[in-house]
């Protein structure tokens, strides 16, 4: 059994990462640490899992775990790290932006298996992407690849509340929210330096303005983004690209169907819908912020690390209905 160890235990996505790893066949939740939690149990703060586990959270590290997620605030996991020291076998997976850009000061590599299974395979850290940056990624990532981006691209995308995690804020709470839609960060999301990095990454030259309106939507959960940019092929094209581009992977498909949020929520998927109108391509991307966009992602990261089946642990089901 794999020893996993969850760092800052107390929000939104370590409480998906503990309810996968308790599921998971290969993992053995080793520990949850929490600095404003000790001692308790944690189905005292992740409510839903009375029942299902007696673990307390713990104010102390098991150096020798063999993974340790880090669920930590933005700026906190650089920190965590130079102040803790785990064993040269401890494998790191990331949920913050601390290490998602290339830097000559880390060794990170960027979990999106879409773009980097092999590197991720033979990662020792893994620096998980961003919610938004999923979505978008992966709506647009064939069109680098063919070298095909060479136009703008713009995109209208809407999250649920917990992608702003478990601290209150003017734009978090109920009477705020309920009934409400605003958008914010336009033009300048923190997201669109790992989106360019990994387009840059496929399509070199590439140099098109990515124009992100995020939206903060009067829901708990997922993400829909909707994408347009010039595209001078055929439709017939462009389905083939994109069916080529995702043949292999297990958690992004393509349908020609109508998209909505319950497709995905409770789930790791992102499924994408390509429309063609006159010169323009718009790709729809929907997933869950807190799995795919998260903690699904990490698992499925830790799966291709430790060379398990992809999908271990993470065959949830959809909240349809």
């Amino acid at each position: 059994m794999i020893e996993a160890g969850i760092i800052g235990g107390a929000g939104y996505t370590a409480g998906e990462l503990i309810r996968i790893l308790l599921n998971h066949p290969e993992v053995n939740l080793n520990f949850v640490f929490s600095t404003s939690q000790p001692g308790k149990p944690v189905h005292s703060i992740h409510q839903d899992l009375i029942g299902d586990t007696e673990l307390k959270f713990s104010n102390k590290i098991n150096p020798e775990a063999d993974v340790v997620f880090l669920c930590l605030g933005h700026g906190n996991s650089k920190k965590f790290l130079s102040e803790n020291q785990f064993s040269e076998n401890t494998k790191i997976i990331d949920l913050s932006t601390d290490f998602r850009m290339k830097a000559e000061d880390h060794e990170f590599v960027y979990g999106l298996p879409e773009l980097n299974k092999k590197e991720i395979k033979s990662a020792d850290y893994i620096a998980n992407p961003g919610c938004f940056a999923t979505a978008i990624t992966l709506a647009i990532l064939p069109l680098a690849e063919t070298n095909l981006l060479n136009d703008e691209v713009h995109v209208n995308a809407v999250t649920g509340s917990t992608g702003a995690g478990t601290s209150l804020s003017a734009t978090t709470h109920f009477t705020w929210r309920d009934n409400n839609f605003s958008a914010y960060k336009s033009f300048g999301h923190q997201h669109l330096h790992e989106i360019g990095q990994s387009l840059k990454q496929l399509q070199k030259n590439h140099s098109s303005e990515i124009n992100f309106i995020p939206n903060r939507g009067n829901f708990s959960r997922g993400i829909h983004a909707t994408a347009y940019t010039k595209f001078s092929g055929e439709f017939e094209e462009a389905k083939k690209l994109y069916n080529e581009f995702y043949k292999d992977a297990v958690f992004t498909f393509l349908t020609e169907e109508e998209l909505h949020l319950k497709q995905v929520v409770n789930t790791n998927k992102c499924i994408l819908r390509l429309e063609k109108y006159g010169d323009k391509l718009l790709i729809t991307s929907v997933i869950d912020n807190l799995l795919k966009g998260a903690s699904g992602q990490a698992v499925q990261n830790m799966n291709l690390m430790f060379g398990l089946d992809e999908k271990s642990g993470l065959n949830l089901k959809a909240s349809y209905f």
